[in-house]
C-alpha cells in the first residue's frame, strides 16, 4: 500500500514529484523516495521517514532531469528504512522501478536471479522486478532493434509475466531517457495527460493539480509515455485504444482550504457532498441513479443482496441492509470483504451484490466482486472515482459525489455512501412497487439533510470540551440499538483509527451478557439514540453503567429528562437515515481527543489511505 509519481516532459521533474509525493503521502509514509534521468545516468535518493525527510538528503537538490518516478512506502517487505525504500535499482544500475502491490513469488525470482549471479540488498519484494527486467533485457530472445525504446518495453513484459501477485509499476531506463513505462495488475494507477507532458500517479488527487485529462489501465496493460505521447499494449505488445477521461473535480479540493487538517475540513464538507450525491435522483414520482436500469422481474427474484466493504464502507452497508430491508423486504446480509471471499458464499443469478469503496481499488473487495461475478450474480459499485478499478469490474456504478478524501480516516466518504444507500432503497423499492407512502416522507428527509448537518456544524464547543476531559482515557465504550449500533461501530472505528484509544462497541442489550464486566468507575460509554420506539430500553442500558460509576456522552434527537453526563442533540430524521446525522458528533469527538493529544489526524500510524493489498 504505497503511493506512485512519475512526470515526463520539459519541466525540472523534482518539484513536481516532490508535490505529488506530498498528496500522495496518506497511501504509506514510513519512507519515500526519487529517482531522476540525469546527464550521466539514473539518480537515486531516498531515506526512512515522512516525505519531508526526504527533501533534506544531501543531492537531492541538484537533481535538474525532467523524466523522473517517486515513491512513498507503507510497508510490507522489509522494516522501513532507507535501504528498503523505493525505487528499487537492479544491480547494473541501468533500471529504476517504484512499486505499488506485493510479489508473491519474489523468493523464487530471487533465487533464479541469485544463480544467475544476480545481489540483492534489500529485504523487499520489489527489488526483484528491476533485475528481472535488467535479465531479459540482456538475455532474452528479443530481436528488437536495441536503438528501438521497443527493445527496454519487451523486457518489461517478459518480466510481468513472471510475476504473481499484485502490482502497478513505474520504470525507467539509462538507455532510453526520454522514456517511462508503466504497468498494473490488481494495483490502481492513473495516467495524467499534459501538453509535452504526461505524468502517473497512483490516484488522481496527486497530480490533479497539473492535468484533469486521465486515462485508466486496465490490468495487465502497459503504457509507453513520452514526453509527446502515450502508447498502449497489451501484454502480448499489440496496441490498444484507451478512452480519455475530463475529471471535473476543483483542484482546491486537494488543499487544506485554511483548515489545520484535511480531516476536519471533509467533515465540514458533508452538507455539500450529500448534496451533491442526491443531486436530481428525485424526479417527480420516479428515481433515477445512473445507467441503472432493472426491472421488476428481476428484482423480484432476488432471494438475497449481499452488501460487500471493508472498515467504514461496511459500516455504510449495515445501515444499508436496514433500508433495503425494511423498503424492499429483500434479506440482506452484510460481509467484510476479507472474509466474504474464503467462505464460500451461496451465490447464484438470483442474488444481488454490492460492493462499496471509496477508492475503487480496494483489493479484498475487487476480488470479493470478482467471485460473485464467476457464480452469476449481478453486481452493483458504490464508488467515490471515477474510472477506479471496481467501476470497471462491475456491472454496474453508481456514484457518490464527495470529492477527493485525502485523510485517512474515513468522514464525508461514509455520509455519502449511506445517503446512494438510501437513495438506491428507495429506487428498488418503486420499482417493487412497495411502500409508496414511506418513500415520499423519506425523500423529503433525505433533501433536508444536508441543511440539518450544517445545524450539528455550527456548534462543535459541546464536544471539544468534553473531549479535552476524556482524551487521556485508555478505554471508551460505544452502545446503540437497532441501526444506532451501526454508528457506535463507526465512531468506535474513527476513535481508534486517529486517537489510538482503546474502544469497543456493542449492541446496547448485549451490556449485560459479558461487556458490563469492563465497565468501571470513571470509564466513558457514548451511548446513540435515535429511535423512539427503542429510547426507553436505551435509557435502562445507559442507567447500567451509570451505576457503576461511568461518565456517559449520549447522542440524541429524541426529549429525555435524565441527568446524564453530556448529552448531545441533533436534528430528528426518519431513523433509516439517522446514522448521516448521528456519526458526525462522533467524528467529531474523535477529532478533538486526537488534536487534544498532539497525534496527525490525517496520517494515524500503521495506516494508508487504499488499502490495495490483502
Amino acid at each position: 500500500m504505497c503511493g506512485i509519481v512519475g512526470y515526463i516532459g520539459e519541466k525540472q521533474a523534482k518539484p513536481i514529484l516532490n508535490e505529488g509525493l506530498l498528496r500522495l503521502e496518506y497511501r504509506g509514509y514510513d519512507s519515500a523516495g526519487i529517482a531522476t534521468i540525469e546527464k550521466d545516468g539514473i539518480k537515486n535518493i531516498k531515506n526512512k521517514g515522512r516525505v519531508n525527510a526526504l527533501f533534506e538528503v544531501n543531492g537531492i537538490d541538484a537533481l535538474q532531469g525532467t523524466v523522473g518516478i517517486a515513491h512513498t512506502r507503507w510497508a510490507t517487505h522489509g522494516k522501513p528504512c532507507s535501504v528498503n525504500s523505493h525505487p528499487h535499482m537492479d544491480n547494473s544500475k541501468t533500471f529504476a522501478v517504484v512499486h505499488n502491490g506485493i510479489i508473491e513469488n519474489y523468493a523464487d525470482l530471487r533465487d533464479f536471479l541469485k544463480s544467475r549471479h544476480y545481489e540483492f540488498f534489500s529485504e523487499t519484494d520489489t527489488e526483484v522486478i528491476p533485475n528481472l527486467i535488467h535479465y531479459y533485457y540482456n538475455h532474452s530472445d528479443n530481436t528488437t532493434s536495441s536503438t528501438s525504446e521497443k527493445k527496454f518495453l519487451q523486457a518489461v513484459t517478459d518480466a510481468c509475466k513472471m510475476l504473481k501477485g499484485s502490482y502497478a509499476i513505474a520504470v525507467l531506463c539509462s538507455d532510453y531517457p526520454d522514456n517511462m513505462i508503466v504497468v498494473r495488475q490488481d494495483s490502481p494507477l492513473v495516467i495524467g495527460k499534459g501538453n509535452k507532458e504526461n505524468y502517473i500517479s497512483s490516484d488522481i488527487p496527486a497530480i490533479l493539480p497539473f492535468t484533469k485529462e486521465f486515462y485508466f489501465l486496465n490490468d495487465k496493460e502497459f503504457a509507453l509515455l513520452t514526453k509527446e505521447s502515450i502508447m498502449f499494449y497489451d501484454e502480448n505488445l499489440q496496441t490498444i485504444q484507451k478512452k480519455i477521461h475530463t475529471i471535473t473535480w476543483d483542484s482546491g479540493s486537494v488543499e487544506k482550504d485554511g483548515y489545520p487538517d484535511f480531516m476536519l475540513k471533509e467533515i465540514f464538507e458533508q452538507p455539500k457532498s450529500v448534496k451533491a450525491t442526491i443531486g436530481n435522483k428525485f424526479q417527480k414520482s420516479k428515481t433515477m441513479i445512473g445507467d441503472l436500469n432493472l426491472s421488476k422481474a428481476y428484482l423480484s427474484s432476488i432471494n438475497k443482496i449481499f452488501i460487500v466493504a471493508c472498515g467504514t464502507a461496511m459500516h455504510a452497508g449495515l445501515a444499508g441492509k436496514n433500508l433495503l430491508e425494511n423498503l424492499c423486504q429483500i434479506p440482506s446480509e452484510v460481509d467484510v470483504a476479507s472474509e466474504f471471499r474464503y467462505r464460500d458464499p451461496i451465490i447464484n443469478n438470483q442474488t444481488l451484490c454490492i460492493f462499496i469503496s471509496q477508492s475503487g481499488e480496494t483489493a479484498d473487495t475487487i476480488a470479493a466482486l470478482k467471485l460473485a461475478k464467476a457464480k452469476g450474480s449481478k453486481t452493483i459499485a458504490i464508488s467515490n472515482v471515477i474510472g477506479s478499478s471496481i467501476t470497471r469490474e462491475a456491472d454496474y456504478t453508481i456514484y457518490t459525489y464527495a470529492g477527493p478524501e485525502i485523510a485517512v480516516a474515513s468522514t464525508k466518504a461514509y455520509t455519502s455512501q449511506i445517503t446512494l444507500l438510501a437513495i438506491l432503497a428507495i429506487y428498488f423499492a418503486e420499482i417493487l412497487e412497495i411502500h409508496q407512502d414511506k418513500i415520499e416522507e423519506l425523500k423529503t428527509d433525505i433533501q433536508l439533510l444536508p441543511k440539518k448537518i450544517e445545524t450539528i456544524l455550527k456548534n462543535t464547543s459541546q464536544i471539544e470540551n468534553f473531549a479535552k476531559k476524556i482524551h487521556k482515557e485508555k478505554d471508551i465504550f460505544f452502545i446503540g440499538r437497532g441501526i444506532d449500533e451501526t454508528v457506535a461501530l463507526e465512531g468506535s472505528l474513527k476513535l481508534k483509527e486517529i486517537s489510538y484509544i482503546h474502544s469497543e462497541a456493542y449492541p446496547s442489550g448485549e451490556l449485560k451478557h459479558g461487556p458490563i464486566a469492563l465497565v468501571e468507575n470513571g470509564i466513558t460509554v457514548v451511548s446513540i439514540m435515535t429511535n423512539r420506539l427503542l429510547l426507553e430500553k436505551s435509557i435502562s442500558n445507559v442507567q447500567e453503567v451509570v451505576t457503576r460509576g461511568a461518565k456517559t456522552f449520549i447522542i440524541t434527537n429524541q426529549d429525555m429528562n435524565y441527568d446524564f453526563d453530556e448529552v448531545i442533540m441533533i436534528p430528528k430524521t426518519n431513523t433509516l437515515i439517522s446514522p448521516i446525522l448521528s456519526v458526525i458528533p462522533l467524528q467529531l469527538l474523535a477529532y478533538y481527543i486526537a488534536k487534544e493529544k498532539n497525534l496527525d489526524v490525517d496520517k494515524p500510524r500503521n495506516l494508508a489511505k487504499s488499502v490495495t493489498v490483502e
